[in-house]
């Protein structure tokens, strides 16, 4: 609940930056360390990992101006942004397949190494989401329920008070994620060691984000968007619309090799 954790000069060094580059980092130290024990060039993970970030960069940047209105390209704010995780993992994800197919790696061995990077990754930003307060929840009851700084909402405009005035407290909906994301890392860790087939590690991650993320939106209470019209026709958000179709594409991928492993077909 920090937005700003101090300034060189007039430059504002901003929590959630910090967290992110934290998350990449530890994110990609975890992808190599897992690469290796599968018999990948660990130099080799570590420059797909660079690039693969500029894509999920730019991938949530595309997803946040298809889904919000009155966004400003060119200023501080779009850049500073995080834009929109699931459009950061479909670009990401796209430019990962590009270059494993480039330099001729295994795909599915790659994505084992780099599932559970992931999910480290996401713990990190989602700690710098509630430093910022960015993508915060609906009102709540509850004792663990969260009232944000006025810096926060100077930030980002979350609500710090009600309509009469009172405290208002949220749902700490990014701290929900980033410590289920959390649990999922050490999950992924320890199904890599026991995995039966190449790719059960990328699916697994896929079919479980899809769950924590499409519950968790019930909670959220910030601007959502629209990506064209479906969240009015549907009732559900663009990161459920989205959870709902890499869930069910990650459960059919699933049914179809484990199949393949039973018989034998590599």
């Amino acid at each position: 609940m920090y937005p700003e954790l101090f300034r060189i000069g007039d430059f504002p060094i901003n929590a959630y930056g910090v967290w992110l580059a934290l998350g990449l980092l530890f994110g990609l130290f975890a992808a190599g360390r897992l690469a290796r024990l599968d018999g990948l060039p660990k130099s080799r993970i570590y420059d797909l990992g660079l690039w693969t970030i500029l894509g999920g960069l730019l991938g949530s940047k595309i997803l946040m101006l298809l889904t919000e209105e009155n966004v400003e390209i060119f200023s501080l704010d779009f850049l500073r942004s995080g834009g929109v995780y699931f459009g950061g993992l479909i670009g990401g994800g796209i430019t990962l397949a590009f270059l494993i197919r480039y330099y001729g790696l295994p795909f599915w061995k790659v994505g084992d190494a780099f599932a559970p990077g992931v999910a480290l990754g996401q713990f990190f930003g989602r700690q710098g989401c509630f430093s910022a307060g960015c993508d915060w929840g609906k009102e709540t009851l509850l004792p663990w329920g969260v009232q944000f700084s006025d810096a926060g909402h100077d930030v980002t405009g979350v609500p710090v008070y009600g309509p009469d005035g009172s405290d208002l407290f949220l749902h700490p909906t990014q701290l929900y994620e980033s410590f289920a994301m959390f649990a999922v890392f050490g999950f992924l860790v320890y199904l890599h060691g026991k995995k039966k087939f190449d790719g059960q590690i990328l699916i697994a991650y896929g079919i479980i984000y899809s769950i924590v993320r499409f519950f968790i939106e019930f909670l959220r209470d910030d601007p959502r968007g629209d990506l064209f019209g479906l969240t009015t026709a549907t009732g559900l958000s663009t990161s459920q619309l989205i959870s709902v179709v890499i869930g069910a594409l990650s459960v059919f991928v699933l049914i179809k090799k484990t199949n393949s492993n039973n018989s034998g077909v590599s």
